[in-house]
């Protein structure tokens, strides 16, 4: 039997643990559910599975996003189609400017450790920058929505945007380092200033190179040696400065460690997906690889 998330807090709490309980993923079967580290199952009848029908886009796939510390969640509010965000045992808070009514055209990303989100619109550009530790909404940094969203670093700490350069910016939208670059880079490292590029083509992605922001220097690429028929579906550094790749496998998710230099892989972890129509993990975007399970 799942347990029930009210509007405040979780509704039979787990019992207290030495190690922290936290999210091990999210599901959609009728409802939005959360499935934590001691198994346990917690339904999210706030959240809207899909778009109403006064929305543009009335059906549409409503996500719930979960941060990468698995402390934090994020959803559309049924009873306004409000952005809203909460740990588990805490009050919802309202991400403002950003509802339900915007689905499928403006797509919320969450820092790592949930207190920071941005927004990217169909536009294209940037729309909402918002630091919910100090719950205030800032304008776009100098003055334009043209950037690209390429993350946040691990320590929620910076975030890396791309236009005619790549800038780092802090949490303020103050820009601490700046690069023209023919790079896109896709992952930002906690030293603020390695970046991490991929190499290829989407979606089969099975190298990466390095990236200097301060320098520009570009190291040589590397081959990540993942199996026959795996690819780097997403690529970040964890909080000490591996390398980490996310690859969808036929039964779920594998979690790697790479070398840097050689390219060589430790798997950290497999992931089995479970039998829900939507599947969503800590750190995840909006839409993966693994999202939806294919009829």
């Amino acid at each position: 039997m799942a347990l029930l998330l009210s509007a405040a807090t979780l509704t039979g709490q787990p019992a207290a643990a030495a190690t922290p309980v936290t999210i091990a993923y999210a599901q959609r079967t009728q409802t939005w559910e959360l499935v934590l580290t001691n198994g346990d199952v917690v339904e999210v009848p706030n959240a809207l599975a899909v778009a109403p029908k006064d929305a543009v886009n009335a059906g549409s796939r409503a996500p719930l996003l979960v941060s990468g510390d698995g402390r934090h969640f994020f959803y559309f509010r049924k009873s306004d189609g409000r952005f809203v965000g909460r740990t588990l045992n805490g009050k919802e808070k309202v991400v403002p400017r950003l509802t339900v009514f915007s689905l499928d055209e403006e797509w919320p990303y969450v820092s790592d450790d949930g207190s920071y989100v941005v927004s990217e619109t169909s536009a294209p550009g940037v729309g909402i920058f918002v630091d919910l530790r100090k719950g205030k909404v800032l304008p776009p940094p100098e003055r334009t929505d043209a950037w690209g969203f390429m993350g946040f670093s691990p320590d929620s700490q910076r975030l890396l945007l791309g236009g005619e350069q790549v800038v780092v910016f802090d949490r303020g939208l103050r820009a601490r380092l700046r690069l023209k670059t023919r790079q896109s880079p896709t992952a930002l490292a906690n030293d603020h200033v390695t970046a991490a590029v991929l190499v290829g083509t989407w979606p089969k992605y099975r190298k990466l190179r390095l990236l200097n922001l301060r320098t520009g220097r570009v190291g040589g690429t590397v081959t990540v040696r993942l199996p026959g028929g795996r690819y780097i579906d997403d690529l970040h550094f964890d909080q000490a400065g591996h390398l980490i790749v996310r690859s969808k496998t036929k039964t779920g998710v594998a979690i790697y460690r790479v070398s840097k230099t050689t390219g060589a892989v430790t798997t950290l972890r497999t992931i089995t997906r479970p039998d829900a129509k939507i599947w969503v993990l800590p750190g995840d975007g909006t839409y993966e690889p693994w999202t939806e399970r294919k009829k």
